[in-house]
């Protein structure tokens, strides 16, 4: 029989304060605009000033909120590392392939090629952790951190590891920003955050962030959930979302009136939002809640979607600010999660009160 699987520490750097493990957002920061920052820690405070000078802003992201899980889950080195990111250090390739125009191919700094790749945050949080295990990076669009969530589950099931760090982590970079605003995946005027749902324009409100977790198959005084199960779709017509999600509730024994919490990833795009609508209708005595207005859109948002759901479920706390209906519903003890980006990487995911 396969183990299960916990969450014992989490950490979230967002454009919410969110590093503080003490506070569960206590006092929201609203956000007016159509690309937000991180609120930052004091990177110096973690890693030499040397080091972080030249780091890039995904490498000392995904190196702090990785410490800062590990030191939550009162654990020193994980057995393994994986990471999903839909872009990676984008600022390094951004800065290469400039370099390469501006200066005719010649006399080019290797550095920001070495520091570009997709799976350098896993390998420079390694070499910080002096951790030798399995190491891998997961460039699945939206569904990044969701295939780097389903790697660890299943190798803590057929006890392969005993404690995993997985994370997802995207920066954003201004050329990046300016195509994205040429093709309308961002929006053109900014937004206000309470009001995002009801922009009524094309696009989301782009971001950056890190979330990291140490799942496990050992249960802990620290646990905040199970991770019972996760189910990826690249591909998912409107029609048949509804049967999909059934579906998968079926399949793990779980009828729709079993969750307590709905998590969905609205972004507020015009276009798409829609697919949410339709999983909303079908749980209509479920707690549903966003987060996005929050931190904005980025290929690994969803990981905050877990973090959101796994500090509700220990805490057995919900923030206001996250609330689509006004139901009271206690206690919480199974939530369901569900994102998308532009109508494609379907994930759902499953969290339970432990």
């Amino acid at each position: 029989m396969s183990r299960k699987v916990y969450i014992n520490g989490l950490c979230s750097i967002s454009a919410q304060n969110t590093f503080d493990n003490n506070v569960f957002l206590d006092e929201i920061i609203k956000h007016s605009d159509t690309v937000l920052k991180t609120v930052d820690p004091n990177y110096k405070e973690f890693i030499p000033p040397a080091s972080a000078r030249r780091m890039a802003k995904g490498i000392k992201m995904g190196i702090v909120a990785s410490k800062l899980a590990l030191k939550d889950a009162n654990l020193e080195t994980p057995d393994a590392i994986i990471t999903g990111t839909g872009l990676g250090c984008v600022r390094d390739s951004e800065k290469f392939v400039s370099t390469i125009i501006n200066h005719d191919e010649q006399f080019l700094t290797p550095t920001p090629f070495i520091q570009s790749t997709h799976n350098t945050v896993a390998g420079q949080i390694a070499l910080e952790l002096q951790c030798k295990g399995y190491n891998f990076t997961y460039v699945h669009g939206s569904n990044s951190f969701e295939s780097a969530l389903l790697d660890a589950k299943l190798q803590l099931e057929n006890n392969e590891e005993d404690n995993i760090l997985i994370g997802g982590v995207d920066e954003i970079g201004a050329h990046t920003i300016e195509i994205h605003k040429v093709i309308e995946h961002i929006k053109k005027e900014p937004v206000n955050s309470t009001n995002l749902l009801n922009s009524g324009t094309k696009g989301a409100v782009f971001s950056e962030g890190a979330n990291f977790f140490v799942v496990s198959n050992n249960k802990s005084e620290n646990t905040y959930a199970e991770v019972v199960s996760i189910s990826l779709n690249n591909t998912l017509n409107k029609e048949k979302l509804l049967l999909s999600v059934l579906d998968f509730l079926k399949s793990n024994a779980l009828e729709v009136d079993d969750i307590d919490g709905l998590v969905l990833g609205y972004n507020g795009d015009m276009e798409y939002d829609s697919y949410y609508d339709t999983i909303k209708t079908a749980f209509p005595k479920a707690l549903q809640l966003y987060y996005k207005h929050l931190i904005g859109e980025y290929y690994s948002a969803s990981s905050f979607g877990v973090w959101l759901g796994c500090k509700i479920l220990k805490k057995q706390v919900v923030p206001e600010v996250t609330k689509l209906n006004t139901l009271e519903v206690k206690p919480i003890k199974t939530i369901l999660l569900y994102n998308q980006y532009r109508g494609e990487n379907h994930s759902f995911t499953i969290l339970r009160k432990c």
